[in-house]
C-alpha cells in the first residue's frame, strides 16, 4: 500500500474534516424536504428511510467509495482527473467531462447557502428567538458566507487542523441524538428492508417525485471522490464506515421522532416557516443552542471544502485546455492548496444571489440537486470507459452501466420536477459554465486549422546567418519563444516569419519551449534537445495537469542545471560585457492571436470565436498564464486566418 493510501489516524481525520463535509451536513434538510407538504404517516416516513438508507448504499459506498476511488490519477480524484485518465480512448469523452465539471462547479453556488441558512434557521427553534424575522436570518447567512469567502485568500492551513476534530464533535452528536429517539421507537428499524421503499415509489401518491428530496442525502458523493488527493481512499473507506453510521442514525431518530409527535399532521408551509425541522426538533431545548453552534460550524467547513474543491477544479480544465487562464494564488505551501480569485468572487456572488433569491432553506431545496444527478451520470460514463481500459468483463461493464444509468437518470427525472421552481437557477449557471468551457475546447479545434508548421531544419542554415550578421542590431543575447509543436523536428511558421522576416531578430541563442500537459497529476520533467550546440535549443517541459505553469521560474531552473553541466554557455557575447563574464540577457517574445477580418466563417464558427476572444480579453494574458516576467516579454500580435476570403471580386478599371 504506497504511502499516501496507508491508513493512519491523521488520515481518518482528515478524511472526516474534510471529505464528508457536504454528505455530512445532509440531515439538516433531507426529511425537511421529503416530508414538506405531506401528511406523516407510518408509510411515508418508513418509506422515506428505506429510500434513504439504500441510496447512502447503493449511490455513496458501492458507486462511490467502493467503486469510483479505484480510478485514482496518482492518488487524485474528481471528475476531470478522471477525464485525464480516459481522453484518448474516446474524443468524444470531453463532453461529459465538460458537462460534469460545470454542473459541479453549479451545485456549489447552492451548497454553501443551503447548509448554512439550514443551520441558521435553528435560531427559530430558539424560544427567546422564535419570531426572529427570515430577513435577520439572511443578514446572519450573508455575514457568514462573506466572512467565509474573504477568508479564502489566506488558505485553510490553520482552519484546517480544526476541520477533523470539529467533525468528529459533529458526527458523534448525529449518531447521539438519533440514538436516543431510535431506541424508543426499534419499529423504525423496518426502513433497512428495500420492500418498503419500493412500495412507498409505487403506491404513494406521486411516490416517485420523493426521490427528489431523498437524493439530497447523497449529494456530496462527487465531492466525496473530488477530495480524493487530501488523504487517500483508505482512509476515505474506513471513516466512511463511521460516517455512514452515523448519518443513518440520526435519519432514523428524524423518523421516530415525526412519528412520535407528528403522526397524522400535515407539515404545511406555515411550519416550515416558523422553524420546523426535525433535525432540530430530535435536540433537547436546553441542548438547541450548542446544537446551532455545531450545526453552523460543520456547514462553514463543508462549504469551505467545497470552495477549496471548486478552485481545484477549474485548475485542472485551465491545465486540461477546458478553460481560459485565470490568475491563480497559492496561499501556503500545502500541496494543491491554491486560491482563484475570479472563481472565488464568482462563486461569492452566486451564493449571495441564491440567498437572496430564495430566502429559506425549503426554497432552495427546490434547486437543489438537479445540477449534481447530471455530475453523477457524467462520472457514470467516464469510469464506464475507464473500466473498459482495465479490461474489465464487458458483462460486469454493462451491469454497471444498467443499474447505475437506471437509477441516476430515475434521480434526475423525480428532479425534474424541482425545475420551475427554481432548479432552473443551477441549470442556467451550469449552462453558462458548460457554454465557457465547450467554446474553449471548440475555438482550439477551430484555431488549429490554422496552425502552420514547418521543418525546423529548413530554417536552421537562415537561422545561424541570422545570428552572425553583425550588421543587423542584435535583439537579445537568448531569444525565447514558446511553441506548441509536439514534433521537436517542427516550429509554428509564425515564429520563424517573427524571428526572420517580421523584423529580423538576430540572437546569440534561440531557444524554443513546449509545454507538455499529461494525464498525471503532479508530474514534472523536462527535457533538453541541442539543436544546434550553444545556437538552438528546444527544452520540453512534461507537467501533470494539476502543476501550475511557472515556466520563468522552471527555465531558469533548466538554465542553470545545462550551465552547470557545461552544456551552454550563457555569458553575453558582447565583447566588453563577455570579459567580465556578464550573463546575457533573457528575452521572451509571445505570440497572440486575433480574430482578422479576412475571414468567412459560419455563423456558428463566427460566435464561437467571437466569444473565444472576448474570453481572452477578460482573462490572463499568454504572458502571465505562464507565469513569465513581463519585464521580460514582448508581446507580438498576429493576424488569425483560419477560413481566408475566396471570392474577392476586386477589379480594375482605366481612369
Amino acid at each position: 500500500m504506497s504511502a499516501h493510501n496507508r491508513v493512519s489516524g491523521a488520515g481518518l481525520l482528515i478524511a472526516l474534516g474534510i471529505i464528508f463535509g457536504d454528505i455530512g451536513t445532509s440531515p439538516l434538510y433531507v426529511l425537511n424536504a421529503i416530508t414538506s407538504g405531506k401528511v406523516i404517516t407510518e408509510e411515508l416516513i418508513i418509506g422515506a428511510l428505506s429510500l434513504v438508507i439504500w441510496t447512502l448504499t447503493l449511490q455513496t459506498t458501492i458507486k462511490y467509495v467502493i467503486l469510483t476511488l479505484q480510478a485514482d490519477n496518482k492518488g487524485e480524484g474528481g471528475v476531470f482527473s478522471l477525464y485525464a485518465l480516459v481522453r484518448r480512448r474516446r474524443k468524444w469523452l470531453v463532453i461529459p467531462a465538460m458537462i460534469g465539471g460545470a454542473a459541479l462547479l453549479a451545485d456549489g453556488m447552492i451548497t454553501p447557502p443551503i447548509s448554512v441558512t439550514s443551520a441558521i434557521e435553528g435560531l427559530k427553534q430558539v424560544p427567546a428567538l422564535h419570531d426572529i424575522s427570515q430577513w435577520t436570518v439572511i443578514w446572519i447567512v450573508i455575514g457568514i458566507l462573506t466572512v467565509i469567502f474573504f477568508f479564502q485568500q489566506f488558505g485553510t492551513a490553520f482552519i484546517g487542523r480544526s476541520f477533523g476534530p470539529v467533525m468528529t464533535v459533529w458526527f458523534t452528536m448525529l449518531a447521539t441524538l438519533g440514538f436516543v429517539h431510535l431506541v424508543q421507537d426499534l419499529s423504525i428499524l423496518r426502513a433497512f428492508n428495500p420492500y418498503y421503499g419500493i412500495k412507498l415509489l409505487i403506491t404513494y401518491p406521486n411516490g416517485f417525485y420523493i426521490l427528489a428530496g431523498v437524493f439530497l442525502c447523497t449529494t456530496g458523493a462527487e465531492a466525496l471522490y473530488s477530495d480524493l488527493g487530501h488523504c487517500g481512499k483508505w482512509n476515505i473507506r474506513y471513516s466512511w464506515v463511521m460516517v455512514k453510521t452515523c448519518l443513518i442514525i440520526n435519519y432514523l431518530g428524524q423518523g421516530a421522532w415525526l412519528l412520535m409527535h407528528h403522526n397524522g399532521e400535515l407539515i404545511s408551509p406555515e411550519m416550515i416557516e416558523g422553524g420546523f425541522n426535525p433535525f432540530y426538533g430530535v435536540m433537547p431545548k436546553w441542548f438547541i443552542y450548542f446544537g446551532i453552534t455545531i450545526a453552523t460550524a460543520a456547514t462553514i467547513i463543508a462549504s469551505q471544502a467545497l470552495i477549496s474543491g471548486s478552485f481545484t477544479l477549474v485548475s485542472e480544465a485551465m491545465r486540461l485546455n477546458l478553460a481560459p487562464k485565470l490568475k491563480i494564488n497559492y496561499p501556503t505551501e500545502a500541496k494543491g492548496q491554491l486560491f482563484v480569485p475570479a472563481v472565488n468572487l464568482l462563486l461569492y456572488l452566486g451564493c449571495i444571489g441564491i440567498v437572496l433569491y430564495f430566502k429559506k432553506a425549503s426554497n432552495m431545496e427546490a434547486a437543489y440537486g438537479l445540477a449534481i444527478t447530471i455530475t453523477m451520470i457524467a462520472t457514470s460514463i467516464l469510469f464506464a470507459n475507464y473500466l473498459v481500459l482495465r479490461r474489465t468483463k464487458p458483462a460486469l461493464i454493462y451491469l454497471y452501466l444498467a443499474v447505475y444509468l437506471t437509477i441516476e437518470l430515475s434521480f434526475f427525472y423525480a428532479n425534474l420536477e424541482k425545475f420551475p421552481h427554481g432548479g432552473y437557477v443551477t441549470l442556467i449557471v451550469g449552462g453558462l459554465l458548460f457554454f465557457v468551457m465547450y467554446d474553449w475546447f471548440r475555438a482550439r479545434k477551430i484555431k488549429n486549422r490554422y496552425v502552420e508548421f514547418v521543418r525546423l531544419e529548413h530554417y536552421i542554415p537562415k537561422i545561424q546567418e541570422l545570428s552572425n550578421d553583425k550588421t543587423i542590431p542584435k535583439y537579445a543575447t537568448h531569444l525565447v519563444y514558446l511553441t506548441s509543436a509536439d514534433n521537436p523536428k517542427e516550429i509554428e511558421h509564425k515564429i520563424i516569419y517573427s524571428i526572420l522576416n517580421r523584423k529580423p531578430k538576430r540572437a546569440d541563442i534561440f531557444w524554443f519551449i513546449h509545454v507538455d500537459t499529461v494525464d498525471e497529476p503532479y508530474t514534472m520533467e523536462y527535457t533538453v534537445s541541442h539543436i544546434i550546440p550553444n545556437d538552438i535549443i528546444r527544452v520540453e517541459f512534461r507537467l501533470g495537469f494539476r502543476v501550475q505553469p511557472r515556466i520563468d521560474y522552471m527555465f531558469r531552473k533548466v538554465v542553470e542545471d545545462l550551465v552547470r553541466n557545461k552544456e551552454v554557455n550563457i555569458t553575453s557575447r558582447y565583447t566588453s560585457l563577455e570579459k567580465a563574464n556578464v550573463v546575457g540577457d533573457f528575452q521572451f517574445v509571445v505570440m497572440e492571436k486575433y480574430l482578422s477580418q479576412d475571414n468567412e466563417l459560419p455563423f456558428y464558427e463566427k460566435l464561437i470565436m467571437k466569444f473565444h476572444f472576448w474570453l481572452k480579453e477578460i482573462s490572463l494574458s499568454e504572458e502571465r498564464g505562464f507565469g513569465l516576467d513581463p519585464a521580460n516579454v514582448v508581446v507580438e500580435k498576429f493576424p488569425l486566418i483560419v477560413a481566408p476570403v475566396t471570392n474577392l471580386r476586386l477589379k480594375r478599371i482605366d481612369d
